[in-house]
């Protein structure tokens, strides 16, 4: 056990080996699907071997020293070990799918879009055990780097577009404010390190504090604080498994989580609360979570609603953090997780519906839940955890980050969560009762008699994330109670 905490590369070299094996078998399809599948169950198994009941920091790990105080090192705790288990469990899942979504589309340079799915995941490794800000970031423009392929994976003339606009906002945004941001942090402190209470106490303060933290959260790219929104939406032109990688399973993930790292072992809870210094950025991302739910409800292209719901969810983890109260915070953590399953969800719903029908707008789905059944009720459950019904798991973290704006007296962000659940009911809920309460429309009708249903590679994920959203409600304590003492030690 302590052998494997003090070798975390191993959570990086796993993936990328199973990218190589990939790399070997690419003209024998089943043995680089079978290899990816392996490299996933693999990493999996290896991120839980981690798991321990009194798993608090082990001391960082240097792999290369840069200068002192600056290395790439990398060490385990709570949140990355959850955000670890997360992404590698998901992977598995999304492999699994995207097995039936690339063979039933017949899709083409099936072996790139393994091979950087699986660079993608090493990256977020590396993301998650990180040890203090210089490796974040470098892995976190490594994870931006690997998923451009995949997103102009189509290569045609609108995917290369759409690539041109994530890799310029992702990049743009780090260069810009992310790296000015982490070098006036080192000159402030002499150190990047991830320490509990964070490291700026007593560095910095008033204004100054405001206009770093500030600049952190514009530099976060992934988590599509707007204006640096665009990316996402852009990005839907990838396929399916590829929207599932960039919602759910890394990037958007892997931004919210830098995110809580930063306001947790950067700046401290405490120092955030005591200087203001998160008030402006509290603003901006209450205006993105209510401005995005309004233009999801404009979108009849069923990915393009659901990119722009993802805004509109992230920005309740970086209100969770922005409130600088523990329990806001701890709320900001779980909707982390229980975002990704309800939103892998919908998005693998999406891709069944392709498969199946080549339906993408809401507007066609009429009548369709009579042909597809579970993709359309799995799609409901997800639907509802996301809206934050209970008894699905998103009710816990929205009940966090409810209590946290009460506790802190943000009354006006009470009100924005709850004008933000009746956006998400009125841009989620039709998509579903529409397909099972409507009269087929004539693109249900012209489709044919009988069950539709995508190929079982794609329905089996679909349907086992769609139940995690009702089972994992009951059995949130042990997430809860692990992660508590990352937000109030």
């Amino acid at each position: 056990m302590s052998w494997l905490a003090e070798h975390l590369e191993l959570a990086i070299l796993i993936p990328m080996l199973g990218g190589l094996c990939i790399l070997v078998f690419r003209n024998r399809p089943k043995l680089r699907e079978t290899s990816s599948i392996l490299a996933g169950a693999l990493l999996f198994l290896y991120v839980t071997r981690l798991l321990d009941p009194d798993t608090e920091r082990t001391e960082a790990r240097t792999l290369l020293e840069i200068s002192e105080g600056l290395s790439i090192a990398f060490h385990l705790e709570p949140l990355g070990l959850v955000f670890a288990l997360l992404a590698s469990g998901l992977w598995v899942i999304t492999t699994v799918y995207s097995i039936g979504y690339l063979n039933g589309n017949a899709e083409k340079n099936q072996t790139r879009f393994y091979l950087y799915f699986a660079l993608s995941i090493a990256s977020t490794m590396g993301i998650a055990f990180a040890a203090n800000l210089f490796t974040l970031f470098i892995f976190y423009e490594t994870l931006t780097l690997c998923t451009y392929p995949l997103v102009t994976h189509k290569q045609t003339p609108e995917a290369q577009n759409g690539g041109r606009v994530y890799l310029g906002v992702l990049l743009g945004t780090s260069i810009m404010f992310f790296l000015s941001a982490l070098v006036i942090t080192w000159i402030h402190t002499g150190t990047l390190e991830f320490t509990p209470d964070g490291i700026l106490e007593g560095k910095i303060e008033g204004i100054t504090a405001a206009l770093l933290f500030t600049l952190f959260m514009l530099g976060i790219g992934k988590a599509a604080l707007m204006p640096f929104h665009r990316w996402l939406p852009a990005a839907m032109v990838a396929p399916t498994p590829v929207s599932a990688l960039l919602h759910a399973v890394a990037v958007v993930k892997a931004g919210v989580f830098t995110v809580l790292k930063v306001t947790v072992y950067i700046f401290g809870i405490d120092f955030i609360a005591t200087q203001d210094a998160a008030t402006w950025v509290l603003w901006l991302a209450v205006i993105t979570m209510l401005t995005t739910s309004v233009v999801a409800l404009s979108k009849d292209n069923l990915k393009a609603r659901l990119a722009y719901s993802t805004i509109s969810q992230l920005a309740y983890i970086v209100i969770g953090a922005s409130l600088a109260w523990p329990v806001a915070a701890l709320g900001g953590a779980l909707h982390m997780v229980t975002h990704a399953f309800g939103k892998i969800t919908l998005f693998f719903c999406a891709g069944a519906i392709y498969t199946a029908v080549k339906f993408t707008r809401v507007s066609q789905f009429d009548g369709l839940g009579r042909k597809m059944p579970f993709t359309f009720m799995a799609f409901l459950l997800a639907a509802l955890s996301v809206i934050g019904l209970p008894p699905f798991v998103g009710s816990w973290s929205k009940w966090l980050l409810v209590e946290g704006s009460a506790s802190t007296g943000h009354y006006f962000v009470l009100a924005a969560f709850g004008l933000s659940t009746l956006l998400n009911c009125a841009y989620l809920l039709p998509v579903a009762l529409r397909a099972f309460f409507r009269p087929p429309g004539p693109d249900v009708t012209a489709a044919g008699p009988g069950i539709r249903e995508a190929p079982l590679a794609c329905l089996v994920p679909l349907c086992a994330t769609a139940i995690a959203t009702l089972l994992l409600f009951f059995y949130i304590q042990p997430l809860y109670e692990f992660l508590y003492p990352v937000f109030d030690p």
